[in-house]
């Protein structure tokens, strides 16, 4: 497993737990955030051992978003001549997409744990997720308007499946801060927890119940779920009905039947 700047990621119990590691800078998502992101998601796409990820922050704080210094040097390249700044800023934007992309489109599900700070990035970030877990102190606010811009890194697209289009519309277009009994209301989150250690007992408790069952059926699950963000009910009910015809051949299904008869717990191959 490499060793990174922005992260550190342990494998534990078939859980790998991404960690954002610039405590010092509230987390804040700095060139090598952007870069290691998509290489940490194709090493846990690439492994089969891990079967669920918990991506957290260190620190107080989740993540503040993305970093002002950053933003600077982006700007710093620009010239004085529209249409190829244009590009280039395309170009960019299309680049931090794609770190976003990777969790998004990872086949394994992805839990965050959420404390303290999730602004502007963040919320993109935690928008690409499977599942939201956070603190009762924890402050989410979608800020790029406070900047004079429109979040463009996944906020505007994700989020409205997750809260609501008109929630969604409140937050982006007021830059409002909403804290964590709030955001499990409006279904942000699934669970809040009194504080940082509770919460990460919590999640990983959930990320290794998910663990346990079949990868198979797993993957398969958030694959049609996925699936249905873009299509029809009749296209969803075709593409699973494909899907099962060959995932129902799996080892994993007479190995859940066999424990199930037995009033044993199943183990399945990664």
């Amino acid at each position: 497993m490499n060793v990174y700047r922005a992260f550190n990621v342990e494998l534990n119990d078939k859980v790998a737990h991404v960690q954002i590691n610039r405590p010092e800078k509230i987390n804040a998502m700095n060139a090598d955030f952007w870069s290691e992101i998509r290489d940490i998601f194709a090493w846990i796409e690439d492994t089969a051992e891990v079967r669920v990820v918990v991506l957290s922050g260190a620190g107080k704080h989740f993540s503040s978003g993305i970093d002002l210094m950053l933003l600077a040097q982006i700007g710093a390249q620009l010239g004085k001549e529209v249409g190829r700044n244009a590009r280039a800023l395309k170009r960019k934007i299309e680049e931090l997409q794609s770190s976003f992309n990777a969790v998004d489109q990872c086949s394994k599900p992805v839990l965050a744990a959420i404390q303290g700070y999730c602004l502007g990035g963040a919320i993109d970030l935690i928008s690409a997720c499977d599942m939201r877990y956070c603190t009762t102190d924890a402050q989410f606010a979608i800020k790029e308007i406070d900047v004079g811009m429109a979040a463009d890194v996944g906020t505007l697209q994700r989020l409205p499946h997750i809260i609501g289009d008109g929630m969604m519309r409140e937050m982006a277009y007021t830059g409002r801060t909403v804290e964590g009994e709030e955001a499990q209301r409006i279904g942000l989150v699934n669970r809040t927890y009194a504080d940082q250690d509770t919460l990460m007992a919590g999640v990983l408790a959930i990320a290794r119940s998910i663990a346990d069952k079949s990868p198979i059926a797993v993957q398969g699950s958030k694959e049609m779920i996925r699936y249905m963000r873009d299509h029809s009910v009749a296209d969803g009910l075709n593409y699973v009905a494909t899907w099962n015809a060959a995932m129902l051949q799996s080892e994993d299904l007479r190995v859940a039947m066999a424990a199930h008869m037995s009033k044993q717990s199943p183990e399945f191959k990664d």
